[in-house]
């Protein structure tokens, strides 16, 4: 994954899809004294909604101010969270697709090579 090229357009969906999955974990609390599940913060915490709203700005360079911050922002997330926004956006490497999944676009082996 070390190979990503964010553009302003994939960079905006992985914001939103990574919003999504940090929204998804919760957290227990206790509030007037029973248990409640509070969705999670994180992306309030990373500034998400700001990166979202500048890769969708009026302006090239507020976009790309934006871009900017996404791009510093990838990296410090987990393969795992990384994996999860990809999975959502659509996002897929070709050479590590199986023969069965029908995005795979590998030729056959000759009969007795493989």
């Amino acid at each position: 994954m070390d190979t990503i090229e964010f553009d302003i357009e994939t960079a905006h969906a992985a914001v939103l899809a990574l919003q999504e999955v940090l929204a998804r974990r919760t957290h227990r609390r206790k509030y007037l004294g029973q248990e409640v599940l509070v969705p999670g913060q994180l992306g309030s915490a990373l500034r998400l909604p700001s990166i979202a709203s500048q890769l969708r700005g009026k302006t090239a360079p507020r976009r790309e101010r934006g871009l900017e911050a996404f791009l510093t922002l990838w990296p410090t997330l987990s393969p795992a969270t990384q994996e999860q926004v990809l999975d959502l956006i659509g996002w897929y490497e070709p050479d590590k697709l199986s023969w069965e999944d029908k995005r795979s676009n590998r030729k056959p082996l000759p009969p007795g090579t493989g």
